[in-house]
């Protein structure tokens, strides 16, 4: 072992790695505190070659690797076991904007770059990029890609599959596979990219990637709706997309209880109201120039019964400040301590149908729980989180944690939904995905573990 680090040493020169604990803890321990895992030596590469060249001496020496981006994931993939013997490899120092094609509407990045940096450099040129979520401050495009990230606006421009033209990606070998094509059409065999997103650096490190870029939307209308109920939300979506389908950017579903964890532990948030709701929706459509395309619709839908009250921005600040209450929820969430965390998805019309039935769930399994509920109802993903009892022991926590999460799971299955919509799988949700996704499914899974990286060195451990 000792061989090996002072080779990865080498390859990456003084500036790429570090080996002291104190530097590494951040890096060790994902972001919600839950795992935390041991590493002989972070190394950070400065371009592919590096990677690649890492990679290789690893393999050669029968040694794991664990690709790490920004961190910010919520299943623990992205940290190293606690057996002490896995390198940890960021992709931080490769944070490069290649290319900014405006009239291509592309754009190359490297794996590193922190997502609010390519937004910025999309916006630089007068083009948009539209993924978009609450830790686009820190997260990297590299690790947006390796979980499929959503965020808040898949509703109109898609996950982040939809949004990846090409990828260049280091295999398990150390070999590298450039595809960075900007092609919309492209039917020259199998699409290779696809297997690669969504992976969570267990078949290959994406290491840069061709972008889509979009038209800016122009200018858009936010505002926070109150509800009476989660059906509501439903309908009040139904509703909109009947005049304005090419037009929502966003609409997210939030609980009273979340609205009052964010008031609770972060003070300096702007609530929209001073009443308290059931339930409340985020709405942003592009208005296309019609000031008054936000009030018209819902105008439209109060006089169906679909809201109780409304905010509307006036100007970009206020829809800032509506967005902050949005994009700092997780952060309350974590700060009032941990809690179980569903990252479901359903069809959006049956999303009514699951939060009725799990309030049953709850009801009968935990009646103390707390539920914790929001998400991005456009797209039918909804993160249904619950606070268990503090009263409970460690081992009846971890038994009725076991129990609740097993039946929305069963409930979200049964209802044509996912356990995992955009947070991926990991190390917290492995023992889930065979439940849900076994026979020929989970078969063809292994066997592509098999074949791209038949030693186990990538990130094994996690996901499959």
């Amino acid at each position: 072992m000792r061989a090996l680090l002072d080779q990865l040493k080498a390859i990456v020169g003084p500036a790429g790695w570090t080996s002291d604990p104190i530097a590494l803890q951040p890096n060790l321990t994902e972001w919600r505190g839950v795992v935390t895992g041991k590493t002989p030596l972070m190394v950070a590469p400065a371009s592919t070659d590096e990677v690649s060249r890492v990679v290789r001496a690893c393999a050669d020496a029968h040694v794991a690797i664990v690709p790490q981006g920004g961190n910010t994931g919520m299943c623990a993939g992205a940290v190293p076991d606690d057996s002490g013997t896995q390198v940890l490899l960021s992709l931080g120092r490769l944070n490069r904007i290649r290319e900014v094609d405006a009239a291509n509407y592309s754009m190359v990045v490297e794996a590193g770059c922190v997502l609010a940096n390519v937004q910025e450099a999309a916006r630089a040129v007068n083009r948009y990029f539209p993924l978009s979520l609450g830790a686009e401050g820190s997260c990297q495009i590299g690790g947006n890609l390796a979980t499929n990230a959503g965020g808040v606006n898949v509703i109109r421009y898609g996950t982040a599959r939809a949004l990846a033209l090409g990828l260049e990606v280091v295999l398990a070998d150390g070999s590298v596979l450039d595809g960075l094509r900007s092609l919309r059409k492209d039917t020259a065999g199998y699409d290779l990219k696809q297997v690669f997103i969504g992976s969570e650096g267990t078949l290959g490190i994406i290491t840069a990637a061709v972008l889509r870029l979009f038209p800016e939307p122009g200018e858009t209308s936010t505002a926070f709706i109150a509800i009476g109920d989660s059906g509501d939300a439903v309908r009040l979506l139904s509703h909109l997309r009947g005049a304005h389908a090419n037009t929502i950017e966003a609409f997210e579903l939030i609980s009273a209880r979340v609205m009052r964890l964010v008031a609770e532990h972060l003070p300096n948030a702007r609530l929209p109201f001073e009443a308290d709701y059931p339930w409340y929706v985020l709405l942003e459509i592009a208005t296309g120039g019609n000031a008054q395309a936000m009030e018209d619709a819902l105008a439209d839908a109060a006089e169906a019964s679909l809201i109780l009250d409304a905010v509307i921005a006036k100007n970009a600040a206020e829809a800032g400040e509506l967005w902050d209450v949005r994009h700092s929820m997780s952060e309350a969430q974590r700060r009032a301590g941990k809690s179980l965390k569903h990252d479901i998805s359903v069809p959006v019309a049956r999303m009514q149908e699951f939060l009725a039935r799990g309030d049953a769930v709850l009801a009968e399994l935990m009646p103390d729980a707390g539920l914790i509920a929001y998400g991005h109802v456009g797209d039918g993903n909804l993160h249904y989180n619950v606070t268990l009892p503090g009263h409970l022991a460690p081992a009846e926590r971890e038994a009725a944690g076991a129990a609740v999460t097993s039946a929305l799971y069963d409930l979200a299955a049964g209802l044509g939904g996912s356990f995992s919509a955009e947070h991926g799988v990991g190390v917290l949700k492995k023992p889930y995905l065979e439940k849900y996704r076994g026979g020929v499914e989970f078969r063809l899974m292994k066997c592509l573990k098999q074949a791209l990286d038949p030693e186990n060195i990538l990130n094994p451990g996690k996901v499959i």
